[in-house]
């Protein structure tokens, strides 16, 4: 599954949320996608569209391009049957730091985070 956009929401320690971090963007054709997790949680929320679901063992690679989430074989029902989705992105990030810091936050612990930027 891919999905292209141009901008990526990220606030790695919300306070106003019990400390969550967050993870969003909206793809060009509407789609919605919402990575969360609470720090004191052992797994991940990913909802896509209006679909939430519950992960662990996520993968997660960031390149200056793309966003790449991997789920393990049984969780492909979250993403609608694949196991990934490539989040293209269009344009160039200003807030880079912050989208690594929030998903270090997402998957430490839980998953597994690669950044090529």
């Amino acid at each position: 599954m891919q999905i292209k956009t141009a901008l990526l929401f990220a606030n790695p320690c919300d306070d106003e949320e019990d400390n969550m971090a967050t993870l969003c963007c909206h793809g060009d054709k509407g789609q919605m996608v919402l990575l969360t997790r609470y720090p004191d949680e052992d797994t991940v929320d990913l909802t896509l569209d209006d679909e939430p679901s519950t992960l662990d063992g996520l993968k997660v690679t960031l390149t200056a391009q793309r966003l790449l989430i991997e789920v393990a074989a049984g969780d492909r029902d979250a993403l609608k049957g694949d196991e990934t989705l490539e989040i293209i992105l269009t344009s160039e990030l200003s807030d880079m730091d912050e989208v690594k810091e929030t998903l270090q936050n997402i998957l430490q612990g839980t998953g597994t985070f690669v950044c090529e930027v």
